[in-house]
């Protein structure tokens, strides 16, 4: 007994490292198939090398730009998606609970929220420029636009799926309105918000080059312009990663304070 008894905490841990390392095999997998498929298409001759540059060339221009602008264009990208995902979604949160809990104004607005949400950002640019000028409020208005109408259809048919059974359950066991609000609609209501937030932030960095249109000289969408003017692709394609990556990032995060939040709902 002696001589097995010591073996036994191990086996756990081992096979918590196990499943450590298979998940992380997971993970790269598919990115590094998707690295070997772009090598192999540069390498092949069915296309152009000067229209795919190889992945080294990628990086080494990934390496040169990280000591010029790149670092000041992933800042400013950044600090303009966040400002105008949470002016967006601070103001989506209330009006798509409004929608969603009261069926009537949601059935009245509805039309009207769908025809601005199918509105493409790039399309009112001019308009932008417009109303609010060249500046930085002109940008983070786009961005508003796209986190906004992204987040408030969310909220709103999230807030409209939750059953009333629970209100009159509150109800039945005495609680006031505001204990109801307080301890029955924000808690059913806190995925749901953390959705809202999870599409308006890659809504958000899917407008990003299309805010950046609008005479930037900062920001990875301006870079991607810069170098399309003269046929950097390899500049092109650094920007691309900067985007996908920063916003999985993001997401990422998000999904770990969701769990965070909503841990309790998954024992229940």
């Amino acid at each position: 007994m002696s001589a097995t008894n010591p073996a036994r905490p191990r086996k756990p841990a081992a096979r918590r490292g196990a499943s450590t390392l298979r998940r992380g095999g997971l993970i790269a997998l598919p990115w590094a198939l998707i690295i070997l498929a772009w090598y192999l298409v540069g390498r092949s001759g069915w296309i152009n090398p000067a229209l795919i540059p190889s992945p080294q060339d990628v990086l080494k221009t990934f390496i040169t730009l990280m000591h010029g602008r790149l670092p000041q264009d992933i800042v400013a990208s950044t600090q303009r998606v966040v400002l105008g995902v949470l002016l967006g979604v601070a103001v989506a949160l209330p009006v798509g609970f409004l929608l969603g809990w009261y069926k009537g104004l949601g059935l009245f607005l509805d039309p009207v929220i769908n025809f601005f949400r199918a509105l493409p950002p790039i399309a009112l640019i001019p308009l932008v420029i417009v109303y609010f000028g060249i500046g930085e409020t002109a940008k983070i208005a786009i961005l508003f636009y796209a986190s906004f109408f992204a987040g408030v259809i969310v909220m709103y048919e999230g807030i409209s799926q939750i059953s009333p059974l629970f209100v009159r359950v509150a109800r039945t066991l005495g609680a006031s309105d505001l204990e109801i609000f307080l301890k029955v609609i924000v808690p059913l209501a806190i995925p749901h918000m953390l959705t809202a937030l999870r599409v308006a932030l890659g809504v958000a960095w899917a407008t990003l080059v299309a805010s950046e249109l609008i005479a930037a000289h900062r920001g990875l969408g301006s870079l991607i312009e810069n170098a399309a003017s003269f046929f950097q692709l390899d500049t092109i394609y650094v920007g691309i990663i900067c985007i996908g990556v920063i916003a999985l990032l993001m997401d990422l995060v998000l999904r770990l304070v969701a769990r965070r939040l909503i841990a309790w709902q998954e024992r229940i």
